[in-house]
């Protein structure tokens, strides 16, 4: 028996690596130019920006040499070939002088490209709204407190950043992704520092008004609460300071949740009601949001088990005191 399970065990790993095999040597060359045409130009950069360490030849001590990458400009290349930008060039953003190795020092001086700076009038992405979401960024409190420092960059890493909440049907994912970016500084104080010399404060301390703050941290976004609701987008982008962001219980347990708005904006409007819960979107989250999930047949059919036990309770009551 045991030797069966080897043997299968076996036939798993030979097969597996007869479809590796196969997978990097005959699909690259069949497809990778036309699915990723920049490939080979990109890998130029990543042999060095894809490691922990980069290895070069020292021509005044004559010999090869291997240092350690900082790792802020260390990029994961799996997450770039499956992000938003897996089509283009490393130089498309970057001057093209980066090509040439060592890197001369003033190319660091220049200033980054911005989302508008390829998404502003291009037909394409213009779906998506990108006029609207600038001027929502720009009155966004990072924009007014920290101006120029603060880009699109911040949150939305260009190496990485893949759009979630327009894909994805599975919402836990969309929270956590989300909510990501938000913690990446609001958690890290290395990540912070640069913009604000504000001392680090618990995140559980700051909502510490919050109640089953586990809970909600699982089932919704920070950006369900802290942005203004415009709907130019799928996603808002003015976040509102932290004096303005929403407190009030009801703005989503209510019929009328925000929540509608926010979170499960991108789901069909035909999911809103289902199985006679109102905002039925809401339960395929495996949450249940007191009054935005409100079902009318059970609704009714609580307030006449209510009516009965009322009647009963007075005929009760009549009876005994008639036949007292």
């Amino acid at each position: 028996m045991r030797s069966s399970r080897k043997l299968f065990r076996w036939q798993r790993i030979i097969w597996f690596s007869l479809l590796m095999i196969f997978y990097f040597a005959v699909v690259p060359n069949s497809m990778a130019k036309d699915v990723l045409p920049n490939v080979k130009a990109n890998h130029k950069c990543f042999k060095c920006h894809g490691n922990k360490t980069f290895t070069f030849y020292n021509s005044v001590s004559e010999r090869t040499v291997s240092k350690r990458m900082n790792p802020y400009y260390v990029i994961d290349t799996a997450a770039f070939y499956v992000g938003n930008h897996h089509l283009l060039s490393c130089t498309d953003c970057h001057d093209p002088g980066y090509e040439n190795f060592p890197h001369a020092n003033d190319l660091q001086m220049q200033e980054m490209l911005k989302c508008t700076d390829c998404h502003d009038g291009d037909e394409v992405a213009e779906k998506y709204n990108f006029k609207e979401i600038n001027v929502e960024f720009k009155k966004s409190v990072h924009a007014q407190a920290y101006s120029k420092d603060f880009s699109c960059w911040m949150c939305h890493n260009p190496h990485s950043y893949a759009i979630t909440a327009r894909k994805n049907t599975d919402i836990k994912k969309v929270i956590v992704y989300d909510n990501e970016i938000c913690l990446h500084c609001h958690s890290e104080v290395a990540n912070l520092t640069p913009l604000s010399d504000h001392a680090k404060k618990n995140i559980s301390t700051i909502h510490d008004w919050l109640p089953n703050q586990i809970l909600h941290f699982k089932s919704v976004r920070c950006l369900d609460c802290h942005v203004k609701v415009e709907n130019h987008s799928m996603v808002d982008h003015q976040i509102l300071s932290k004096e303005s962001a929403v407190k009030d219980c009801v703005e989503c347990h209510s019929k009328n949740t925000r929540l509608m708005a926010t979170l499960y904006k991108f789901r069909t409007k035909e999911l809103r009601s289902k199985s006679g819960f109102l905002n039925a979107i809401i339960i395929t989250n495996d949450s249940y949001v007191i009054s935005a999930n409100s079902n009318h047949f059970l609704n009714v059919t609580s307030l006449v088990i209510i009516g009965l036990i009322i009647l009963v309770i007075i005929i009760h009551a009549i009876l005994r005191i008639t036949l007292k």
